[in-house]
C-alpha cells in the first residue's frame, strides 16, 4: 500500500500524502514554501472555515448551490457541505493545513487547502469516496461559490480578529483590571513616598498608585474595543477586484448576516468593496490599538517590579510572590518573573505592529494587498500574548501581592520633597535652601524646621502631615 495518491489539478499530476483530505494545490504550496513551519493560527483556520460556511448558507438561501449552474447540488449534498464547513469551524481536522504562513500573499493557497478539506470531507459525509477523481461537492464550483481569496481571506482576518479580542483580550484585561483596582482599595491607607525622574517626590498613597494602574488598565479594554471596531466592515462580496464579479449583487450583505449571528459581533458587509479588497488599513489601525495596550502592560509590569525590587536593598515597597529560584549561583535569590514575562511579550507586540505597518502600507499595490498571511498570523500572535500574558499576571503575580507597608512608610520623612508643603508658607526659595541644608547635614525637614524655629509646631505639624500631602488642599 503507497503513502502516497496522485492528484490532478490545471497544473498537472501531484503525489499527495494518501490519507490527507487536502488535495493537489495544497500540496503545492506545501512544496513550494518550506520557509518558518509556522502554519496559521487555529483561529484563523476556525475562521476561514466560519466564513465558508456563511458563504454556503447565503448560495444555499440564494438558490445557487441548487441552481442551474454547473454541477448543481441537491439539499442533502448542501447540508453535507455545510456540516463540513461546521466542524472546521470547531476546530476539527486541524491537521489538514500545513501551508506555511509565507507563502502567496494573498492566502490563496490556504483559501483552496479550506475548499479541498471542505469538499472531500463533505463527500465523506454524503457516503462518497473523497479520495476519488470526481468531486460532487467541488472545491471550486461549491465551496467557493461567489468567493475570490482576494475577498474571503480578508475576511477571515477581520472574523478572527473581531472573535479574540472579545473572547480572549477583552476578558483577561477585564480580570486584570479588576485584580489593580481590589489592590488599590486594599491599600488606600498606606502612605508612601512619590517618585519622579526616579527621585524622590511628594507622598501619595500605595491606593492611589495602583489605582493609576488600573485606570490604565481600563482603557487598555476601552483600545480593545476600538481595535474590535476597527474590523467590523467585510470585504466578503468584492471577489476578484472588489467589482463583485460572479457573485450574486446580495451575497456580501447575507454573508456579513450570518458571520454577525453566528459570532454575535457586528459585522457588516463593506461599504466600498475596491477600499476593502485592496486595503488592510484596518487591520493596521486595529494593531495600532493592540501596541498601545502592549505598551501599557509593559509600563505597569515594569513600575510593579520596580516596586519589588530589593528585598534589602531596592524599594521592597511591594512583596511579589515568590514564583521560583532566580539565581544558578546566588542561593535564596528570588526575581519578578512574572514581570518579566508580561514585559518581553509586550515588546514582542511592539515589534509586531512594525511587520503589520509595513505590510498594510507596502502590500496594497492597486486592487490587491499581498502580505495578508503574514498580518493575520502576526495579529492573532498578539492577541493571544496579550491575552494569555495578562492571565498569567493576574494569576501568578497581582493576585498573591502584598503591601510592605513598613518600608512604604519608612521613607516618607526622609524625603526632602516634604519641604514643598511648605511653600505657601515660607516661599520656594527659603524651601529650597532647607532642602539643600538638611540633604547636607541628613537631618529631615521637620527636624531642621524645629532646629530653626522657621514655623511654629502646630503649624508645622500639620504642613507636614503626609496624609494631607496625598489631597488637595483649600
Amino acid at each position: 500500500m503507497t503513502d502516497f495518491r496522485t492528484e490532478h489539478d490545471s497544473m498537472g499530476d501531484v503525489q499527495v500524502p494518501a490519507d490527507a483530505y487536502y488535495g493537489a494545490q495544497t500540496q503545492r504550496a506545501v512544496e513550494n514554501f518550506p520557509i518558518s513551519g509556522w502554519r496559521l493560527p487555529a483561529a484563523m483556520i476556525s475562521a476561514m472555515g466560519l466564513v465558508k460556511l456563511a458563504c454556503a448558507t447565503a448560495n444555499r438561501d440564494l438558490g445557487k448551490l441548487t441552481g442551474s449552474g454547473k454541477n448543481p447540488l441537491d439539499d442533502q449534498a448542501v447540508e453535507c457541505l455545510l456540516q463540513a464547513t461546521r466542524e472546521i469551524t470547531e476546530g476539527k481536522l486541524g491537521d489538514q493545513f500545513p501551508i506555511d504562513v509565507f507563502q502567496t500573499g494573498s492566502g490563496t493557497s490556504s483559501n483552496m487547502n479550506l475548499n479541498e478539506v471542505i469538499s472531500n470531507r463533505a463527500i465523506e459525509i454524503a457516503g462518497g469516496d473523497r479520495l476519488a477523481v470526481e468531486k460532487p461537492i467541488h472545491p471550486n464550483d461549491h465551496v467557493n461559490m461567489g468567493q475570490s481569496t482576494n475577498d474571503t481571506f480578508p475576511t477571515a482576518i477581520h472574523v478572527a480578529v473581531g472573535r479574540q479580542i472579545h473572547s480572549d483580550l477583552i476578558p483577561a484585561l477585564q480580570k486584570l483590571h479588576t485584580a489593580l483596582s481590589a489592590k488599590a482599595a486594599a491599600w488606600d491607607k498606606v502612605i508612601k513616598i512619590g517618585r519622579t525622574h526616579l527621585m524622590d517626590a511628594t507622598p501619595l498613597r500605595l491606593g492611589q498608585e495602583f489605582g493609576g494602574f488600573a485606570r490604565q488598565i481600563e482603557l487598555s479594554i476601552e483600545r480593545a474595543q476600538r481595535a474590535a471596531d476597527a474590523v467590523m466592515e467585510l470585504p466578503v462580496g468584492g471577489t476578484a477586484v472588489g467589482s463583485g464579479i460572479n457573485t450574486h449583487p446580495e451575497f456580501g450583505k447575507r454573508v456579513a448576516a450570518v458571520l454577525a449571528a453566528e459570532t454575535g459581533l457586528p459585522f457588516v458587509e463593506a461599504v466600498n468593496h475596491f477600499e476593502a479588497n485592496a486595503q488592510r488599513d484596518a487591520i493596521v489601525d486595529s494593531h495600532g490599538s493592540l501596541k498601545t495596550i502592549a505598551q501599557t502592560l509593559f509600563n505597569v509590569a515594569n513600575n510593579i517590579r520596580w516596586l519589588g525590587s530589593g528585598p534589602r536593598c531596592g524599594f521592597y515597597e511591594v512583596q511579589i510572590p515568590t514564583r521560583q529560584p532566580g539565581s544558578s549561583i546566588m542561593p535564596g535569590k528570588v526575581n519578578p518573573v512574572m514581570c518579566e514575562s508580561l514585559m518581553q511579550l509586550s515588546a514582542r507586540v511592539v515589534g509586531n505592529d512594525g511587520c503589520i505597518t509595513m505590510s498594510g502600507a507596502a502590500g496594497g499595490n492597486f486592487q490587491l494587498n499581498i502580505m495578508m498571511p503574514v498580518m493575520a498570523h502576526t495579529i492573532l500572535e498578539s492577541i493571544q500574548l496579550l491575552a494569555a500574558g495578562s492571565d498569567a499576571f493576574v494569576e501568578f503575580c497581582i493576585e498573591g501581592m502584598e503591601a510592605n507597608v513598613e518600608s512604604c512608610e519608612a521613607s516618607v520623612e526622609q524625603s526632602l520633597s516634604m519641604v514643598t508643603s511648605l511653600n505657601p508658607l515660607i516661599g520656594y526659595e527659603t524651601a529650597a535652601k532647607l532642602a539643600k541644608e538638611a540633604f547636607a547635614s541628613g537631618e529631615t525637614i521637620r527636624d531642621l524646621c524645629r532646629s530653626k524655629g522657621i514655623l511654629d509646631e502646630q503649624v508645622l505639624k500639620d504642613a507636614l502631615d503626609p496624609w494631607s500631602m496625598t489631597e488637595p488642599q483649600a
